[in-house]
């Protein structure tokens, strides 16, 4: 992914909507509302091309409906679906020292009590009942729900979360092909 400095990945585009060219963008940053949507980056083939914003309708549900200038049928805005979107990062709005949010915990690194270090956070998502966190073990995506049955303690100004996983869990995902 080519995130050039000083930009920052914010989403991507879920689907279209209607045969106007209208797009569905879906955000994985808090506070989206806040942002003076003028343009946008998307990512084509492994680079961020700007697009600016004819109108935009934020949802509550993380998404938005979006129309971009000379994106005007259903057959232009089809090859956006799928492609990420990404903004300068001074144009995403600063959030409270105090405010922690779930895409914090990337790069924290998880240490288990019997497997010790596995390895740093590369993902936290939200599911429809939980948030599951993805670490990165020696190249392999070791995935396991945020449960408070799971996570025993998190040190935030070390960065570390310190886990107790089901056994044979992370053994199962050390095998894997």
């Amino acid at each position: 992914m080519n995130n050039a400095p000083g930009n920052k990945y914010i989403g991507y585009i879920s689907r279209t909507r209607g045969l106007k060219g209208e797009l569905q963008f879906y955000f994985e940053i808090p506070n989206y509302e806040d942002i003076d949507w003028e343009f946008i980056f998307i990512e084509i083939d492994k680079k961020l091309v700007p697009f600016f914003i004819n109108s935009i309708d934020l949802q509550k549900n993380k998404t938005a409906f979006v129309f971009l200038d000379d994106v005007d049928d259903i057959h232009k805005a089809e090859i956006f679906v799928r492609k990420n979107i990404f903004l300068p990062e001074d144009k995403i709005p600063k959030k409270d020292e105090d405010e922690f949010d779930w895409d914090d915990f990337i790069g924290f690194t998880v240490i288990e009590a019997k497997h010790k270090t596995l390895g740093k956070i590369i993902a936290v998502e939200e599911m429809p009942q939980q948030y599951m966190i993805t670490v990165d073990m020696a190249g392999k995506d070791l995935l396991f729900p945020f449960s408070e049955d799971w996570v025993q303690q998190i040190d935030i100004d070390q960065q570390n979360m310190y886990v107790e996983l089901p056994e044979g869990l992370v053994e199962l995902y050390r095998n894997m092909p």
